[in-house]
């Protein structure tokens, strides 16, 4: 049976906003390893550089909503924001500024397979704050993740032992900004983007990183005076973590978060081939066997979760044909009574 026109259209537009994601997501992991790797750049204040990328995309987004109106602003009152948005704001900073230290302290292939606890992260503050019921056969699998992680971890050449546990306060920051915003938004029918997002959440960070970059980094940016701040460098940086946020936009609204969820497991393995390959960072047997069993599990969670999701979508189609068969009923019901009436004054 011959493919219409309209759905190979479709399927090329899905792995065009697929492949431009990987690419921004790539670009932003390994430019920003460059800037902070003391081998490399040798630029390493990581909350220098977020705070950077926060005045950037807030500006940008500012602009995208506010000015140029591309973007419909959310209604949200200023208790709401307080509420709300200032706890995700404060946990997003953290995860951003702890991600980004962590690349002075490990490889990027390491990194990646660190990242690979997120389901477990998630999975676990979710049954914490009981957004999801605790069950063995998903803490079985949880399990094997971690212990996947854990012969990675084993097996690395370079371990760092601070850079291990920033990555790890990261991950727990971030699974936890990722509940909050279930509880605190979605639940209350708001629903952000990543531009609305940027424009909420951004400058929030930026206050929030401002202190202790007061306190760690400044003074020091303060007495080097032989540094001067290379716009070209990041300006385009800062550029790319805006369009990675255009990227998300784009994949998640033309496909499925699920999609982005396969299309990042792609990404940790060219991410791990080009640690490897280009920066000629160590990649072992056993960190590859580590890694291995850790993409297993996540393989299996991302599929239990898409047929959870199809069950859920049966089951509401299901009940809106019972609802939809039921009205139907009692207007012919209705119907006949009324016909039957008008023959009765007859």
């Amino acid at each position: 049976m011959a493919v219409s026109d309209g759905v190979v259209k479709k399927i090329v537009l899905s792995y065009t906003y697929v492949a431009i994601w990987i690419f921004l997501s790539f670009t932003v992991i390994v430019y920003n390893k460059y800037i902070l790797d003391r081998k490399m750049y040798n630029w390493p204040y990581p909350i220098s550089l977020t705070m950077i990328h926060m005045a950037f995309c807030s500006s940008l987004a500012y602009i995208l909503v506010r000015v140029l109106k591309l973007v419909e602003p959310v209604s949200m009152s200023r208790d709401l924001y307080l509420r709300s948005v200032v706890p995700i704001g404060a946990l997003y900073s953290l995860s951003l500024w702890f991600s980004n230290s962590a690349y002075i302290y490990l490889s990027v292939s390491f990194i990646q397979m660190l990242k690979a606890l997120m389901p477990v992260a998630v999975y676990s503050i979710s049954v914490l704050f009981k957004k999801e019921g605790f069950k063995n056969e998903t803490m079985a699998n949880m399990l094997s993740i971690s212990f996947g992680v854990a012969i990675a971890a084993y097996g690395e050449a370079k371990f760092d032992a601070w850079g291990v546990s920033l990555q790890l306060m990261a991950v727990a920051f971030e699974a936890t900004r990722l509940v909050l915003i279930q509880i605190l938004l979605n639940s209350k029918g708001i629903s952000l983007n990543p531009i609305t997002s940027l424009y909420y959440i951004a400058p929030c960070c930026l206050v929030f990183l401002s202190i202790p970059w007061l306190i760690m980094e400044y003074p020091s940016l303060r007495d080097n005076s032989s540094f001067h701040l290379d716009f070209v460098i990041f300006g385009t940086n800062s550029f790319c973590a805006f369009a990675l946020n255009l990227a998300v936009f784009l994949l998640v609204g033309k496909t499925s978060a699920l999609t982005m969820n396969v299309a990042g497991v792609v990404k940790d393995w060219l991410l791990i081939a080009f640690s490897w390959s280009v920066i000629k960072d160590t990649v072992t047997p056993v960190n590859l066997i580590g890694y291995g069993l850790a993409f297993l599990g996540v393989a299996y969670y991302n599929h239990s979760k898409l047929q959870a999701l199809k069950a859920s979508e049966a089951q509401k189609k299901a009940q809106q044909a019972d609802e939809e068969a039921g009205r139907l009923l009692e207007e012919r019901e209705g119907d006949g009574g009324s016909g039957r009436k008008s023959d009765n004054q007859s």
